[in-house]
């Protein structure tokens, strides 16, 4: 998932290249090889752009599939891994990079998302993934994230992204009603969300009540919407876009 901030970032990495005054080098010695695996052609530029004008680092493969991802790593020598959690086609970012680690613990793995989506922070550390990068929140850059995951330092964000959704601010949902509002963006019914939860349908309609007033959104439909197209929260079915 590209949002705008991705365009802003990229402008300014290439303006930083251009000011160097000097051009990158493509061979080099003792550079960390890197991998990338973002299905969008835009992220996988800005990454790339990132590793390019660093001396630590050499582009090993810039990947569409966090599955090709897998097999690179099984077949060369690799010692990063940047890779985007939500992926368009084949398994997400996250089960692969488990998979990575499963075969070779020593390769580190960054793993990025433009969503504000904070649930998948406790899963990547239990996977042993190094670090975890917001693209649209995080307040270090990507160089930064990589020179301290090679370093040995796992670098995961201080606090939960929070942006506007609405009237409101993505902290002043409760957990109950992020969890509701996960499941609208799946499309699914009253009924499912409530057998889901082991909780009343009347809870759940209360629950989509409180949202539609904090946000100033009409009906169900405009918080699905606006709540994927924001990438405020993702539903396990949603991490094929």
């Amino acid at each position: 998932m590209v949002l705008a901030g991705d365009a802003e970032r990229i402008l300014k990495v290439l303006l930083s290249v251009q000011s160097a005054g000097k051009e990158v080098e493509t061979v080099v010695g003792d550079r960390k090889r890197v991998v990338i695996a973002d299905d969008q052609y835009v992220a996988r530029g800005f990454f790339e752009m990132y590793v390019k004008m660093s001396v630590d680092f050499e582009l090993a493969a810039s990947l569409a599939t966090a599955e090709q991802a897998v097999e690179y790593c099984r077949k060369n020598p690799v010692e990063l891994v940047i890779m985007d959690v939500v992926m368009k086609q084949g398994l997400d970012g996250l089960t692969c990079a488990e998979t990575i680690k499963n075969n070779n613990r020593n390769i580190k793995i960054i793993l990025a998302t433009s969503t504000a989506e904070y649930r998948w922070i406790e899963k990547a550390k239990k996977a042993g993934i190094e670090s975890f990068w917001f693209k649209e929140y995080d307040e270090s850059s990507l160089l930064e994230v990589m020179d301290k995951t090679m370093k040995g330092v796992s670098v995961y964000p201080g606090r939960e992204p929070d942006p506007e959704f609405g009237d409101a601010k993505k902290s002043e949902l409760s957990a109950r009603e992020l969890e509701i509002l996960r499941e609208l963006t799946a499309n699914r019914s009253n009924e499912e969300i409530a057998e889901k939860y082991a909780i009343p349908v009347s809870t759940v309609k209360q629950n989509i009540d409180n949202m539609l007033f904090k946000t100033g959104y009409t009906n169900r439909l405009e918080l699905a919407v606006n709540a994927k197209n924001l990438g405020l929260v993702v539903h396990d079915d949603n991490m094929k876009k």
